[in-house]
């Protein structure tokens, strides 16, 4: 008897497989992706039930095709082209081929990823339409992951796929430069989805362990599509390589723990061995991009024994070689920490005063904690006090308000 999480990863894998299928059969994304959905509400409905079809892909592609006919006969403005449709389609088309036959499932569901982060969409609506054309999520599901209500969801979902028609996208895939920099917004969408699962950015929990999970699952996927692509493989490692740590962000009563004080015997130690092996096999291949970098450096975070034995000065010089790759405060500010840990507060506070002129990071919560950080590691604990403060009252997320709230506490 197959278990409900058994169903569930059998129709995440197969939904774009489906769906890639329908919309090169009949071009319409819109209304395909609506029938993949219905679809694959009906199979959760059925399979535990009656039991998953021998060949799971053909039935979901035959209930899908049957709901997109469905479709277009309700509307009376198609109704020419439905009819068209069924006298060129034969009777023995509507049957698909078997889930293991090369129908080229595999390359409709990277032709997929790149139309969901078409150029004309906008990051949210990019991961919004990944999640669930490619991921397989409800828009109630979504809307839930991201705190907005389902309708908020809906319209947004509606609107991209309003866009990528107008736009005339379809599942010709970009090719040279385009192709490069649209696996580039592939990896920047997957990428987005991981932060808001490892750490939401609003609402009481610290994290959305469906959105960390279904990030990695598509960064797996992704990486199978293009196993040569090596920012991909990094990407991949680097999720691997942090989410391991998460069992231990959070303590009995759902608190923030920082990373210097977590229990490492909860992290996961296969995530963290299969990310170190990813990454050890990447970064001789070629060109060094920053998703590899940064799993570098989670890497040498995971494999230290305890917090006092992390090699800093290694963890530093990667640092400066990622801020090479790219104008980013966000590494600067990291950077600023590997600096403490090497030359003292006093140098990592020095480049935290030059961040605070930068209008990117300003008073954003994360420069004030870390300035609070190295203030008390400097023995100044009512700067630092104040400075905790300060980020509490500019940070949205719950636990951590109240993790830099008691830490204010602490130092009265």
């Amino acid at each position: 008897m197959t278990g409900p999480q058994e169903i569930e990863d059998l129709l995440r894998t197969y939904a774009p497989r489906v769906l890639g299928a329908l919309v090169r059969r009949y071009g319409d994304f819109d209304l395909c992706e609506d029938a993949v959905q219905e679809a694959l509400i009906a199979a959760a409905r059925q399979w535990p039930d009656e039991g998953v079809p021998d060949s799971a892909r053909a039935w979901l592609l035959t209930v899908a095709q049957r709901r997109y006919i469905d479709l277009v006969r309700s509307e009376a403005a198609r109704r020419r082209r439905e009819d068209a449709l069924s006298l060129a389609t034969p009777d023995s088309e509507l049957v698909a081929r078997p889930a293991d036959a090369p129908a080229g499932g595999e390359d409709d569901s990277l032709s997929l990823l790149f139309l969901c982060c078409h150029p004309d969409l906008s990051p949210p609506s990019r991961i919004a339409l990944t999640l669930r054309a490619v991921g397989g999520l409800t828009t109630a599901q979504i809307a839930a992951a991201f705190l907005v209500p389902e309708s908020t969801m809906a319209q947004r979902i509606s609107r991209a796929k309003q866009t990528i028609k107008a736009a005339g996208g379809s599942l010709a895939g970009p090719a040279g430069e385009d192709r490069a920099a649209r696996l580039a917004e592939v990896r920047h969408v997957l990428y987005l989805v991981f932060n808001e699962g490892y750490t939401a950015s609003g609402g009481d929990d610290l994290t959305v362990p469906e959105l960390a999970t279904e990030a990695i699952r598509l960064a797996r996927l992704l990486h199978r599509l293009v196993p040569e692509d090596t920012e991909t493989a990094g990407l991949l490692a680097l999720m691997l390589l942090t989410d391991a740590r998460r069992p231990a962000r959070t303590g009995p009563h759902g608190e923030l723990v920082p990373l210097a004080e977590q229990d490492r015997g909860r992290w996961d130690g296969r995530l963290i061995a299969e990310g170190v092996e990813l990454i050890s096999r990447t970064l001789p291949k070629g060109r060094v991009g920053p998703y590899q970098l940064q799993a570098a450096i989670a890497a040498v975070h995971d494999e230290a024994e305890s917090a006092g034995a992390t090699d800093w000065p290694q963890i530093l010089a990667l640092y400066e070689l990622l801020e090479r790759t790219e104008d980013n405060p966000v590494i600067t500010l990291n950077r600023a920490v590997a600096v403490a840990m090497v030359h003292g507060p006093e140098a990592g506070l020095e480049l935290l005063a030059g961040l605070a002129e930068d209008k990117r990071l300003a008073r954003h919560h994360r420069l004030l904690a870390t300035r609070a950080h190295l203030l008390e590691l400097l023995g100044d604990e009512g700067g630092a006090a104040a400075a905790y403060r300060e980020a509490a009252r500019h940070t949205t997320s719950a636990p951590e308000r109240r993790h830099l709230t008691e830490r204010a506490r602490r130092l009265g």
